[in-house]
């Protein structure tokens, strides 16, 4: 019986997917060293990734984006598809890496820089594990910011409402508009302040706008608000 088991806790399967055996080695010693966590494979690029996890029960995937063969960002597009597929932790070198910002799009549920500290990069695991992102607002800002150029702007110029999409069209007004709120990368806490409604609101809304679009979590559905408009950098 493991650690994890005498906490009441089922142990967190993680697969490593990077170019670099020496990176994989540390990360896997590192993830290892905890009670709650194991790596259960490693692959050294995207299409071994697919083929390993094809067989490979993993909870979380930590992914490099640059990688030959088959990159990181295909991977991710790849897994999103498949059921039950593990949830994807984005690893990079580059801060506001372009890859990143399209592994993101692809289906990742979370950005992270690989020169985080230990205790980050562990509790971003547990994070994505229990179903949430791990991009904090300031970074899905200047993330989106920076990469504004490839996303699509439907709505005319001088155009105040947001464009018509049928992704949106299960959404209330007030859904709407707290997804272009999250889209700014607002907090629950300061969307909450914003709308001057309780917080616990907020999370029902986001919640169920989360639902009804099909976004695997927060970040995913920030790219939605700028996809379809409900969201702008200027």
């Amino acid at each position: 019986m493991t650690a994890a088991d005498d906490a009441g806790g089922a142990t967190i399967r993680v697969f490593l997917v990077d170019d670099q055996q020496m990176v994989r080695g540390g990360f896997r010693m590192l993830v290892d060293s905890q009670p709650d966590l194991e790596v259960v494979g490693e692959a050294g690029d995207g299409a071994e990734a697919l083929e390993r996890l094809s067989v490979t029960r993993a909870d979380v995937v930590l992914m490099d984006v640059r990688m030959p063969r088959m990159d990181g960002v295909e991977a991710t597009r790849r897994l999103a598809e498949r059921a039950d597929a593990p949830r994807v932790l984005v690893l990079t070198t580059f801060d506001l890496d372009e890859y990143a910002f399209a592994a993101i799009r692809a289906g990742a549920a979370a950005f992270l820089l690989k020169d985080a500290g230990p205790e980050e990069l562990l509790a971003a695991i547990r994070t994505v594990h229990a179903g949430d992102s791990v991009v904090a607002p300031s970074t899905t800002r200047r993330l989106l910011e920076q990469f504004a150029a490839v996303l699509p702007d439907p709505a005319s110029p001088g155009t105040s409402t947001a464009p018509a999409d049928d992704r949106l069209a299960p959404l209330t007004e007030r859904e709407r508009e707290v997804l272009a709120l999250v889209g700014r990368g607002l907090s629950n806490t300061e969307i909450a302040a914003e709308l001057v409604v309780a917080e616990t609101t907020v999370k029902t809304h986001v919640g169920r706008l989360l639902a009804k679009t099909g976004s695997r979590d927060r970040v995913q559905s920030v790219v939605l608000a700028y996809e379809t408009g409900l969201a702008r950098t200027t």
